[in-house]
């Protein structure tokens, strides 16, 4: 089979390396593929949200089946377009998308369907946006309602700091993304992440998993994309996983079926959960980064199948073989992240480290200039570890952390810590 993967982040890199264990494979192209991917996979230039370029793309190269990695070329409508040509795809419909793509269309469809989540209101106007937040108070959450890469909501702990939010959104700080506003009232809790596939009717759970967002040690500092996942979450046991898909997941499926337009890829569904009950914090369309490095590292060849299979609509069939196993990742982030940080730094001692099915460093935001792997990014490396227990998956992925060269780089030293 050749397989076409859109991305060039951590998340395509392990997705790249789970389908490159699968002797189904043939060929595997990545676009736009970073240093990492090159070393497994052809990379290849092109523009992953012009989905007639990546169809007129995936024809020439007599592609079987394109993974769609981001969120972007969802929202874009790639996944319609590829449809439209007859090429098997892996990801849902521009209309189905948008529960990642309008954080209101979620809580439309979280009404129509029942399903548990904050209270809250929409705005277009910044000024009755203030006035809601006066009014409410602090915690609050402030969130844009469209896609801001993963950086469009402030959980803030203060009435200066929403109103803030609110300046910074209408003022433009997220681009279209914040042309709506939708304010939450703040849930407590522990939060979790619940990965299934579905294929328009058939709904397959393939994992859990909990990051760490911000950047400080402690859970402390700014929000980010993400500085390292543990999989599985223990917060979400086998009970809490069940009601969130009786009362959660199931029942979006259903309404967005009932619509007309039903969701085919992974839906990642972001959980608060008290007192032994689950609420939306938010969907995501696409695997989590770095959520996904670690459920590849347990999945590994099968995940092609079951995706495979989850755009064929046969999940019905599929069954998951999960290990009693446990997998850490540990972030790499450029000195001055999530702010203003420097690109083309060089990473030395990459080519010592294993590279197994229980130790691997993803590429995140890397580049191979001069014969050397240069950072282009913020978060730069996803160092991942299988073991049988989280601590020891935990000692493994530091113990590999240690081993890279790269000054110019940095890494919370507490990753796992809720869990340990």
């Amino acid at each position: 089979m050749n397989i076409l993967i859109l991305g060039g982040g951590g998340r395509e890199h392990a997705l790249a390396w789970a389908v490159m264990q699968n002797p189904k494979c043939d060929k595997l192209i990545v676009a736009p593929g970073n240093a990492g991917i090159a070393q497994i996979a052809r990379c290849a230039t092109l523009d992953i949200e012009d989905g007639g370029a990546v169809a007129r793309f995936a024809e020439a190269e007599a592609i079987d089946f394109v993974i769609i990695g981001p969120e972007a070329p969802l929202a874009a409508g790639v996944a319609d377009r590829l449809r439209e040509a007859g090429i098997l795809v892996f990801g849902p419909s521009a209309a189905a998308a948008r529960l990642e793509a309008s954080k209101a269309f979620t809580k439309e469809i979280c009404d129509a369907s029942g399903a548990p989540t904050a209270a809250y209101a929409r705005f277009t106007d910044a000024e009755a946006a203030r006035a809601y937040i006066r009014a409410q108070g602090a915690p609050i959450v402030v969130k844009a309602d469209g896609l801001a890469a993963g950086k469009g909501v402030i959980v803030a702990m203060t009435e200066d700091e929403a109103l803030a939010a609110i300046d910074d959104m209408f003022g433009g700080s997220f681009g279209a993304a914040g042309a709506e506003v939708v304010i939450e009232d703040f849930m407590e809790g522990e939060e979790a992440s619940f990965f299934v596939l579905c294929d328009g009717d058939t709904v397959l759970p393939i994992g859990t998993a909990q990051d760490h967002k911000r950047v400080g040690e402690g859970d402390t500092g700014p929000n980010t994309g993400g500085m390292g996942a543990y999989s599985p979450a223990p917060v979400l046991t086998d009970a809490i996983a069940e009601r969130a898909l009786d009362e959660i997941i199931r029942p979006t499926v259903a309404e967005l079926a009932r619509r007309g337009t039903p969701y085919q890829g992974v839906l990642y569904a972001g959980l608060m959960i008290k007192d032994g009950a689950p609420r939306l914090v938010e969907y995501n369309v696409r695997f989590g980064d770095p959520e996904c490095q670690v459920l590849m590292m347990r999945l590994g060849g099968q995940a092609m199948d079951l995706m495979h299979a989850a755009a064929e609509g046969r999940l019905s069939d599929a069954r998951v073989n999960w290990a009693d196993d446990h997998a850490m990742t540990v972030v790499m982030a450029a000195k001055g992240y999530p702010g203003s940080y420097e690109k083309g730094t060089e990473i030395k001692g990459l080519d010592t480290l294993p590279e197994t099915s229980s130790d691997m460093c993803f590429h995140a935001g890397t580049t191979l200039q001069d014969g050397k792997i240069r950072a282009s990014g913020g978060r730069v490396l996803n160092i991942t570890a299988r073991a049988d227990s989280l601590s020891e998956a935990r000692a493994r992925a530091y113990a590999l952390a240690e081993q890279i060269d790269w000054p110019d780089g940095f890494y919370r030293s507490d990753i796992g810590w809720r869990a340990l």
